[in-house]
C-alpha cells in the first residue's frame, strides 16, 4: 500500500528563496530605472507660473523644475549609480549602497514636495522683469509636475527598500577575473623524436626532449 506524505520536497524549499530573489531583483531594477526616468523628466517641465506687473501691463512668468531646485535631478542620477553599484559590491558594501539608493528616493520626494509652494524663483524673475527689487509674482499657480517627481522618488525609494530586504539573495559580478586567480599552466608536450625541429626547440627551452 502506497502512502502520500505532505512533507515538502527539499528542492522546492531551496528553489523558493531563488525565485523570490529573482522577482525582487526584477522589481527593483524596474522601479529604480523608471523612478529615475520619471524624476528627470519631471524636472524639465513647467512647475509654476505667474505674472509680473510691468509698465506695459502683466508679464507672464514660468519656471521649470530645474529652476526651482536641482536636488531631484541630482539625486536621480545618484540613485541610478547606486542601482548599478548594488551588483558590484557584496555583504556590508551592498547594504550601504542599498541604503544610499533608498535615501536618494526619499530625498527626491522631500525636495519635490517642499518645492510645491516655493515662489522665490518667480519672485526673482518678477523683480528682474519690473526693475523693482521688492516686486513679487502675482496670480501664482503650480502644475502637477512636482508631484510626478515625488512619484519618481517614491519608486527609487521602493527599489532601495527591496535591495535592503532581498539584496543578499541577488547575484554579484563574477569574480573569475579577480586578482590572485591564475590559470594553471599547460604541461609541455614531449618532443616527437622523429621530428628534429621539435627536439631542437625543446633543447632551446631547457627541456628534456625525451620527456623523462
Amino acid at each position: 500500500m502506497d502512502y502520500v506524505t505532505a512533507v515538502p520536497h527539499p528542492r522546492s524549499e531551496a528553489a523558493a528563496p531563488t525565485r523570490s530573489g529573482r522577482r525582487s531583483l526584477a522589481a527593483a531594477l524596474l522601479f529604480g530605472a523608471l523612478g529615475a526616468a520619471v524624476a528627470l523628466l519631471a524636472t524639465r517641465q513647467r512647475w509654476a507660473e505667474g505674472t509680473a506687473t510691468v509698465a506695459g501691463g502683466a508679464f507672464p512668468l514660468t519656471v521649470k523644475g530645474s529652476d526651482v531646485t536641482g536636488v531631484p535631478a541630482a539625486l536621480a542620477i545618484v540613485g541610478l549609480a547606486a542601482l548599478v553599484a548594488v551588483f558590484a559590491v557584496r555583504r556590508a558594501g551592498r547594504l550601504l549602497v542599498s541604503a544610499l539608493l533608498a535615501l536618494s528616493g526619499a530625498g527626491i520626494v522631500a525636495a519635490a514636495l517642499m518645492s510645491v509652494s516655493d515662489a522665490s524663483v518667480l519672485d526673482e524673475k518678477a523683480a528682474q522683469a519690473s526693475g523693482d527689487t521688492s516686486a513679487t509674482v502675482a496670480a501664482l499657480s503650480h502644475t502637477g509636475w512636482p508631484y510626478v517627481a515625488a512619484v519618481g522618488g517614491a519608486l527609487i525609494l521602493l527599489a532601495g527598500l527591496l535591495a535592503l530586504r532581498f539584496g543578499s539573495r541577488w547575484p554579484a559580478m563574477s569574480g573569475r577575473y579577480e586578482r590572485g586567480t591564475d590559470r594553471p599552466r599547460r604541461t609541455a608536450r614531449p618532443a616527437d623524436p622523429e621530428r628534429p625541429e621539435e627536439i631542437w626547440k625543446a633543447l632551446d627551452r631547457g627541456e628534456d626532449p625525451t620527456g623523462a
